[in-house]
């Protein structure tokens, strides 16, 4: 009688491997159990959550969910986050774009150390960023006493809730860019000047259309992290409705006062925004892609 296992180097004996059972048979398996654990771990922790809170949002109709919308108080809240999310946005490309560049194409001292402190904010919890602010800008404070008598309130105002998307959402841009600019091959930045183009033009023409899908990425990356935020906020906004009430503090509010529904429709609408943002975000990367390398 035959042996049907054939014996390999590798341990005392050797290790065993049956002919019954192939090398490509058993890598197929170990892919689809690999497959299947990542795709069981998406949908418990994201794709679950996601329609859960879809169909129960919808479970009282559709008129019953625009009711909860267009409440004046959830809708102010909406529209307020939405606001200061788009001026975040709009500071937020503009200082993380000139740090990835000061970062990568300037050496001076603690530059390492700069460079760590970028992802800080992933690190520190929002609600003590909250509370840096208060400390920094708060009203007994020096600074925030020099604002108010200029008549400027930056904490439990507008101001102070940008203030706090802009440190939490600070590092998605610059981290976006950074890379890019590492890759870029200046030759080509020194070739348009040396034919006579500007810094400026050279900048315009030949560095910021490289850089904006890396710009657009993260962009789109803290928009979508400001329409959440709720940790610093709560601590820098106060709370006051119809004034400083975000819809992460509004659905807080419906939460503790037993309105789920009312939490839920102001909840849909920023995670259907956050997704079309998302998936908008995907498209133009992949036309990118396709219009770079037509081949």
């Amino acid at each position: 009688m035959k042996d049907n296992k054939k014996f390999l180097p590798g341990g005392p004996g050797g290790a065993v491997f049956s002919k019954s059972a192939p090398p490509g048979r058993r890598r197929r398996g170990g892919d689809l159990l690999l497959k299947s654990t990542g795709f069981f771990y998406i949908g418990l922790l994201v794709i679950l959550p996601v329609v859960a809170i879809t169909a129960e949002a919808f479970k009282g109709g559709l008129a019953n969910l625009w009711r909860q919308i267009t409440l004046p108080q959830a809708l102010y809240s909406l529209k307020l986050t939405f606001l200061v999310a788009i001026i975040m946005m709009f500071i937020n490309v503009i200082t993380g774009t000139l740090t990835a560049w000061v970062l990568v194409r300037y050496r001076f001292p603690l530059r390492n150390v700069i460079n760590a402190l970028v992802d800080i904010p992933f690190a520190i919890p929002t609600v003590v960023t909250g509370i840096m602010l208060v400390v920094l800008y708060g009203p007994t404070s020096d600074i925030g006493k020099f604002f108010n008598r200029h008549g400027i309130e930056i904490i439990y105002n507008k101001p102070g809730i940008i203030l706090a998307l802009l440190f939490v959402t600070f590092p998605f841009v610059v981290r976006a860019v950074q890379p890019v600019l590492m890759e870029m091959d200046k030759d080509i930045e020194e070739a348009a000047q040396t034919l006579g183009a500007s810094r400026f033009c050279t900048f315009k023409r030949v560095v910021l259309p490289t850089l904006f899908p890396a710009v657009l990425t993260g962009a789109a990356l803290s928009f979508s992290r400001a329409l959440g935020e709720f940790g610093s906020i709560v601590v820098v906004a106060g709370n006051i409705p119809f004034k400083t009430q975000v819809s992460s503090v509004y659905i807080y509010g419906e939460i503790e006062s037993s309105s789920i529904q009312g939490a839920l429709g102001t909840g849909v609408v920023l995670l259907i925004s956050s997704l079309a943002v998302l998936m908008i975000l995907n498209f133009i990367q992949k036309w990118s892609s396709k219009y770079d390398n037509p081949a």
